[in-house]
């Protein structure tokens, strides 16, 4: 038998950090406890990941409570340093990637220009779309100058995350979008994740972009065509996901994605069989995890 070789740490980084960015939404603080467990170097652990956090949380945009109000994590708001903004309250604060704490905010100014209240017109329209369509959604808008020209994103994000039932699950999307005289094109990507870990370790990733042309005559328009625009590409995506479920049926299962056996939907109690058949002591008292067929 070979000899257990201990990696260095050079070697142990790389493999930290690539399997820190597959954690699924809702479920990296359990990935870090669990590689802490097998590296059995704590420090190592957090150190990378409160790095691979930051982009974690960005990515998903992850909500986070500060003063009542819910802002979102986004590449959008960072200020750098661990600080984010909130567009609305025009505050920022500090983020603890590992613990996920909020603290030290203090006021962020942003000039009330025209820009800004177009962001509020299409924030206050969003926020009342997602408050009938998006039980637990949230959003946010933000403003970015890119020279001359004033840039909008708006992130929109909704989850679901049940460790107890075995499942957790993320819906976002973000549209992009120049303020510009007469007409404008919106950009529009979405992602959905799934995992479903019962008996089984299933991850589903859903990803669709769409772009489409607006007219732009006044805040409260394009507020309103904008919303509209949202809800239709949401609605679309949402009954395409549906349909493909619907046609992932038991013929598909069957000849895609498991060997060639039968489909039974029993367990099989492995123990109980080698103990029926009187197989010898140290193959029968072996314990086996009972598998689906």
């Amino acid at each position: 038998m070979c000899a257990r070789q201990e990696l260095h740490e050079p070697e142990k980084v790389p493999l930290l950090c690539g399997l820190l960015r597959q954690s699924p939404p809702g479920e990296f603080g359990q990935v870090v406890r669990d590689l802490s467990a097998l590296v059995q170097d704590d420090k190592l652990v957090r150190q990378e990941a409160a790095r691979v956090g930051a982009c974690h949380n960005k990515n998903n945009f992850t909500p986070v409570q500060i003063n009542g109000r819910t802002v979102l994590l986004t590449h959008y708001n960072d200020l750098g340093g661990n600080r984010f903004f909130d567009p609305q309250d025009k505050f920022s604060f500090e983020f603890d990637h590992l613990r996920g704490v909020t603290s030290k905010p203090q006021l962020h100014g942003v000039m009330l220009d025209e820009g800004e209240l177009w962001r509020e017109a299409l924030h206050k329209g969003l926020k009342a779309y997602m408050s009938c369509h998006f039980p637990v959604g949230n959003c946010c808008v933000f403003k970015k100058s890119l020279g001359k020209r004033q840039m909008f994103v708006a992130c929109i994000e909704a989850h679901q995350y049940q460790p107890s039932n075995h499942w957790n699950s993320l819906w976002k999307s973000d549209w992009t979008f120049a303020l510009t005289p007469f007409a404008t094109q919106v950009t529009g990507i979405f992602l959905l994740q799934i995992h479903y870990f019962k008996d089984s370790n299933l991850h589903v990733t859903v990803s669709k972009s769409v772009s489409e042309t607006l007219n732009v005559i006044d805040q409260r328009q394009f507020a309103t065509d904008f919303v509209k625009f949202v809800k239709a590409e949401d609605t679309k995506f949402h009954i395409a996901i549906l349909e493909n479920i619907q046609t992932l049926s038991d013929d598909i299962w069957g000849k895609n994605l498991r060997r060639k056996l039968p489909v039974t939907r029993t367990f099989m109690n492995w123990n109980k069989l080698l103990n029926d058949q009187h197989l010898n002591t140290n193959v029968s008292h072996t314990e086996m995890l009972p598998c689906l067929l």
